[in-house]
């Protein structure tokens, strides 16, 4: 017997319609003169009109395959057995093809995360465990650097501050690419590794901690930096980062007096560079906090699922004796923690996002 494709939970097609008049309205505007002058809104109305047209074209290809889909059925019921086995043996891949198609039409059907193409700011830092957490911190940012590089993304480091050991008590990185909070943001939380320290002679293990916080990318244009909210000072750098480092007053400071939100940058020699990289911190922290406080509006649910996205939450142990790393929100344990921990992390993201979507997908009433 035929394997058959269950019913579409909801009618799209009041939707489709509204998309497609929406659809022709940008392609009107975008043959206007003058569409763009302004490129950043041409270019938001661009993005939106490429989207668009995949979810239309996906749509169409969908509606043609349902067609194919009952005629190969009426042909599987016909008297004509080779006519029919041809139509069993195609019946699958159509209703498998329809399958995808679906949930790619109820993808782009979904309303768009504005912050989802941004670039994103990962700080890392060395949570409970001593030197052994610094040294946790440093393998995390490997990872993650690894990652990016096999991406094709680019990673500037914004702020460093070295422990004694060669890890990191704190560390922040600009990682710039395509779809990097989108596939980043999920990396928020504690994570926790469970190891023998190099230091350690007993051989015991232990448990330490890193924390990671993934940022988008905050414009300028997300909040005005009035200059009577800001205070912004110049001093000595200090610590590791060599004789230039500790010769000059380049190190920036600033903080934010509405929210007492401090950003202290003395990486770069550049007092003009690291005022610039310290306001860019300030301005990724601040869209953080505002994001916070929208995502309390999410359902207890929802958040129950994925996560909230906080520093404060428990989310992954790296489990160095056994080789596993396990992902606490989505029961996903994976026995590849020594190629995990070489930045193939994808299939983990992948599943992250997977999970996400499906919640998206079910509040948003297309489940």
């Amino acid at each position: 017997m035929p394997r058959t494709v269950k019913a579409a939970p909801m009618d799209y097609s009041s939707i489709i319609t509204s998309k497609r008049a929406r659809f022709q309205l940008l392609e009107e505007l975008m043959g206007q003169e003058g569409f763009f002058d302004d490129p950043k809104k041409a270019g938001e109305l661009t993005r939106e009109h490429r989207l668009l047209d995949m979810l239309l074209q996906n749509w169409d290809i969908y509606q043609k395959q349902l067609t194919e889909l009952a005629d190969s059925r009426e042909m599987a019921n016909s008297g004509d057995a080779d006519f029919a086995a041809l139509a069993l043996a195609e019946i699958p891949q159509i209703e498998a093809r329809l399958v995808d198609l679906e949930k790619a039409v109820q993808v782009a059907i979904l309303p768009p995360d504005p912050l989802e193409g941004r670039d994103a700011l990962v700080e890392v830092r060395a949570g409970t465990g001593g030197d052994e957490a610094s040294l946790f911190a440093a393998d995390l940012v490997r990872m993650y650097s690894r990652y990016a590089e096999a991406q094709g993304w680019r990673v500037e480091t914004l702020e460093s501050s070295p422990s004694e050991v060669g890890g990191f008590k704190e560390i922040v990185m600009k990682v710039s690419g395509e779809a990097v909070f989108r596939r980043l943001r999920y990396e928020s939380g504690v994570h926790r590794v469970q190891r023998v320290p190099a230091t350690e002679a007993q051989g015991r293990i232990h448990t330490s901690t890193a924390t990671v916080a993934v940022l988008p990318e905050a414009e300028e244009v997300d909040f005005e930096l009035r200059p009577d909210e800001v205070r912004i000072e110049v001093c000595r750098s200090s610590g590791a980062g060599g004789q230039g480092v500790n010769t000059t007053d380049s190190a920036v400071q600033v903080l934010h007096l509405p929210t007492g939100i401090i950003v202290r940058c003395q990486d770069g020699r550049s007092q003009i560079k690291n005022k610039e990289k310290a306001l860019n911190i300030l301005r990724a922290r601040l869209l953080e906090k505002k994001q916070q406080e929208e995502a309390a509006k999410y359902s207890a649910h929802r958040r129950s699922l994925i996560g909230s996205g906080g520093r404060e939450e428990k989310i992954r142990t790296y489990n160095y004796p056994q080789n596993r790393v396990t992902d606490h929100r989505i029961d996903l344990t994976l026995y590849s923690l020594d190629t995990f921990m070489e930045g193939r992390i994808g299939d983990m993201i992948d599943r992250l996002l997977a999970s996400d979507l499906e919640e998206r997908l079910a509040e948003a009433g297309l489940k």
